[in-house]
Order: structure tokens, then sequence, then C-alpha cells
């Protein structure tokens, strides 16, 4: 089916170009265009991100230079010009591309929800990056007197390695505030950094049926209700407690039990105390649940190497928005076609490959044929480097 395709096509092919356009027609973004219309958009910005091309210019000129595979890559029949990239991204609206990735969000995590994982249930790790900017050329982005910035918060799917929800705000907006806009659903968990450290804010998530473990903070007061007794250490878990905030503000904030686990690292060799309301699963999931959390970072730390979100292309706002959420698509995509062509492989992995062999046209099964599965070591190395950083 895919001989004699590039490989960008390949990959081109598992997007839903129906839906794409349904929500196109819907913000009339291709009214009055004639050429260069918002599914080209797309898919220049997405070989551009692949590519890792570090300005608008530099993917003009690679384009320019493969003019030749333009049409069969998909990019349209006329020349494309830096002058109406930059016009695209700065007029366009982001929303086009936000919901369009929402769309492949919801895709790639139905595809992927039957990945095993060691606990059944849903579970989501949240936390942000944050992404400086030149404060003379991104001026609605301020962020100290002399620097501007942006934040990206991220639900993220541990189960899946999907992001799940992307909200973007300005740099100096605290980490707790965004707990606001989570799409919370009952019967979850969240997982949270010691940043994210609010009490009243946890207690919202007990009080829709969901459940939430973060790291404690050391001036908390408690009195303890029950599990007072040192455990003898099996499974590194040296205290397994329920206990009841202390003080009338605390009380006010957090007016219901908790469950207070303290746990040993071996590999770091330090003890981390964990507060939970899920009293049903073991204390050492508990542990293995917050490990996860690194996951999150690697997604961070990948799209910030291997996607272009650091470097952007436009200095207005809505061009920022649109280049993050191509790059969302970009990460859902290879998501979705390691799924679909079954390469028991990571989101990662893929990618490190599919980047460096765009205009080839070797089939992409053909890619991973014959090679064994094994995780790079550079992954290893970040999953042991994140497992405990807090």
């Amino acid at each position: 089916m895919n001989a004699g395709k590039y490989i960008f096509s390949q990959l081109v092919s598992f997007l839903p170009k129906r839906v794409f356009d349904g929500i196109v027609k819907r913000h009339e973004g291709d009214k009055w265009v004639k050429h260069f219309t918002c599914w080209n958009q797309l898919l220049v910005m997405m070989f551009g991100q692949l590519a890792g091309c570090d300005s608008l210019r530099e993917v003009a000129a690679i384009i320019d230079a493969i003019k030749s595979k333009s049409y069969h890559l998909g990019f349209g029949s006329g020349d494309i010009k830096l002058s109406n990239m930059s016009y695209a991204n700065a007029k366009r609206d982001y929303k086009i591309f936000e919901e369009f990735a929402y769309y492949m969000i919801d895709l790639a995590q139905s595809k992927r929800i039957t990945r095993p994982f060691e606990l059944n249930g849903k579970f989501y790790a949240f936390d942000s990056t944050t992404i400086d900017l030149c404060m003379s050329l991104f001026e609605w982005a301020y962020f100290r007197k002399t620097k501007s910035g942006i934040k990206v918060h991220t639900l993220f799917d541990v189960a899946t390695q999907i992001p799940t929800y992307i909200h973007i705000t300005e740099a100096k907006l605290h980490d707790v505030k965004a707990m606001d806009e989570i799409p919370y659903e009952p019967n979850t968990f969240y997982i949270f950094d010691k940043g994210y450290y609010d009490l009243a804010r946890l207690y919202r998530i007990q009080c829709i049926g969901s459940m939430f473990i973060i790291r404690a903070k050391e001036h908390l007061k408690y009195e303890i209700v029950s599990g007072d007794d040192l455990l003898d250490g099996d499974d590194n878990v040296l205290l397994d407690q329920t206990i009841r905030p202390k003080g009338p503000l605390t009380k006010k904030k957090y007016p219901s039990e908790l469950r207070r686990i303290v746990y040993y690292a071996p590999e770091l060799k330090r003890t981390f105390t964990f507060l939970t309301n899920d009293f049903s699963i073991k204390a050492k999931d508990i542990a293995m649940l917050y490990k996860q959390r690194w996951q999150v970072e690697l997604f961070f730390k990948w799209i910030k190497q291997h996607l272009r979100v650091l470097s952007f292309w436009g200095t207005s706002e809505n061009a920022v928005r649109i280049q993050i959420y191509v790059a969302v698509i970009t990460y859902c995509l290879v998501a979705i076609v390691e799924h679909d062509c079954q390469l028991g492989r990571t989101t990662f992995n893929v990618l490190r490959v599919l980047i460096r062999v765009l205009t080839d046209k070797t089939p992409i099964r053909d890619l991973f044929k014959g090679s064994e599965t094994i995780e790079d070591a550079d992954d290893e190395t970040v999953q042991l480097q994140f497992e405990f950083k807090f």
C-alpha cells in the first residue's frame, strides 16, 4: 500500500484529514485562500518539526530544495514562500490547530489505552515546563525584568504515554493556580510534585471522587489516627499512617483524613513522604505511581530536544500557540503510527528513527523489521534521573 511513498507521506496518511477539514470549515480558516491552505500549513509545520528546523526561514529553504517532491509530500503544487508561511502563522486562528490537537490526543489515547500497566485505572501526572523567550521580541509574554516566557501545563496519561490536556499560560502564573483548569474525572489518580502542594485544591479533588498523590511538606501539622508503628521495611515502606490535619486553618482547608506513607528509596539512600487520599491500594504501589511522574518530565525533555518548541518561528502569541499545538499533533501522530503498525517501540524511539528518513521511500514497518526492541540508553538514564527528582 505504501510502496513508492515517502516516509513523511506515509505518516500523513494516518492523519484524519476529513476531521481537520471540518474544523477548518467551522473556523473559516480557508476563506479567500487560493493556494496555501490550512492543511498545507499543517503539513509544512509538521515537516519542519520533524526535520528539526530552528526557524521558519530554514523550513522555507528545505522545502524549496525539495520542491520537486512538494506535491507528493502534501505541500501543494505551487511555490511555498516564507512570507506566506509567516502570514499564515500570525493571522490564522490557532484554535483550528488546538481543536485538532485535542482530537489527535483523544485518538492516540483510545488506541493505546490497552497498553499493559502495573495497575488498573486512570493515572495522570500533572506538571509544567517553562520556555524562556526574548523580551524584545515577545513583549506579550512578560515574565521578569530581563526576559519573557510561557508555561506549558500538561496533564500526562502515564499508562498510554499521551498528553491529554495542554494549558499554555504566561510564565509568571504560579503552578498551583493551573490546578483550577484541570478537567478532573471521577475515580482517577492525579500525581503532583511538591510544587502543587495546596490542601484546599487537593480537597476539591477528594470531593469529586478522585484520588491524588503528592509529596508531603515538612511543615504539615497532623495527628495520627492509626499506623503509628514503624514497619519492618518490607517493600521499602517504613510507615503507612492515617492522619488528620491539625490547626484551624489547615483543618478548614482539608477537613478529612489523609494517608501518609514514608518510603525508602534504596537507589538514592533517601526517604520520601507521600500524601494520598486513597486507602485501598498498597503503599508500595503509591510509591510506584509517584515514580511514574518521570514520564511527563521525559515528555518535556523529548519534545524540547526532538520537536521545535524552544526556538519559535514567529513572535506573535498566535504563532507560538500554533507551533506548540503542531508539536503535540506530531507527537500524537507518531504514537498512533507506532500502535497501528505494531512496531513494539516507545513513541520516543520511533520518533528518533523517523525524523532521519522523511524523504526515504521505505515502508515504515520495514524500518523496524528484524531489529530488537531495545530502549535507548539515554531513555534509561533519564528514567533513573527523573524517578525521584522532586
